[in-house]
């Protein structure tokens, strides 16, 4: 038996022995958690081991302990269509969405040399302007104010050659708007979410719901820039939404340690401006 096999034998075996005990000791939450994760995970497109494996004992396990509250906030919220299209947002929406992305189109030079500046090298870098409303880099002023949807403004910068896995994002109050800012004709450079795979140069707008298994790859030689929102979604009670993400941003900078580990967070206010002639 290889390793990747004897790896994945010793997951199960484990998760034989958390399930048996949590059934015999608190069966009724476990039970609970059960079903709301089986609800969960069968939302996604591809119904495989990888998915099931990754979501119970792999990267999506926080995803899974949150179903309860992600599947409430389903309740709260309007149809969620995995993949999305800014048309499909109601008018208030899209208005904010779209001038928030005017202003990076307008400004990508600008905004890319400041990156280039303060990321010289790394992995992956995410240049902050608000995390979850908290406002960081101020060098746009128009990203400094309060939205009435929008939590989240950054770019997110690939080097070249650099992935992410399969993965899960573990909340789904928001929804994530990607753009990409400098799309390059190769189809090496993708998002992936269950049975839909984008490539940025036939459509550099990609929105979809995060807490579905998916992935980002730029096999590419060259830097990606996408602009990373994340969106309250769309709900007929958005005002409970925002309260409820107002509460859990309380803690996320610690959640931002552990889900952003292997990026470099440009957040400080003082990053360095660079002039673009």
């Amino acid at each position: 038996m290889d390793k990747k096999s004897l790896k994945a034998v010793r997951k199960i075996a484990i998760a034989i022995v958390v399930l048996a005990l949590g059934l015999y000791f608190i069966p009724i939450i476990t039970a609970v958690f059960l079903v709301c994760g089986l609800i969960d995970v069968l939302r996604n497109d591809r119904k495989d081991w990888q998915l099931f494996s990754l979501y119970f004992m792999g990267n999506g396990m926080f995803t899974w302990l949150l179903s309860p509250f992600n599947l409430l906030v389903d309740l709260l919220s309007y149809r969620n269509w995995g993949v999305w299209k800014l048309e499909q947002f109601p008018n208030d929406y899209r208005r904010e969405i779209d001038e928030v992305l005017n202003i990076f189109r307008t400004r990508q030079d600008e905004i890319i040399a400041d990156i280039d500046a303060n990321f010289e090298s790394g992995r992956r870098g995410m240049y902050v302007y608000q995390w979850y409303g908290k406002p960081h880099i101020d060098n746009i002023p128009e990203f400094t104010r309060q939205f009435k949807y929008i939590r989240t403004i950054a770019v997110s910068v690939f080097s070249g050659r650099e992935s992410t896995s399969f993965h899960f994002g573990p909340l789904r109050l928001t929804l994530r708007v990607l753009l990409n800012l400098k799309p390059v004709k190769t189809d090496k450079i993708f998002i992936e979410c269950g049975d839909v795979k984008s490539y940025w140069y036939e459509n550099p707008l990609f929105i979809f719901d995060d807490t579905l298994l998916h992935r980002s790859v730029n096999e590419h030689d060259g830097r990606r820039y996408c602009v990373f929102m994340d969106v309250i979604r769309p709900s007929p009670v958005p005002g409970v939404l925002s309260a409820l993400l107002s509460f859990i941003s309380i803690s996320v900078d610690r959640v931002k340690a552990i889900f952003y580990k292997n990026w470099k967070m440009i957040d400080g206010s003082k990053a360095k401006a660079a002039a673009v002639k």
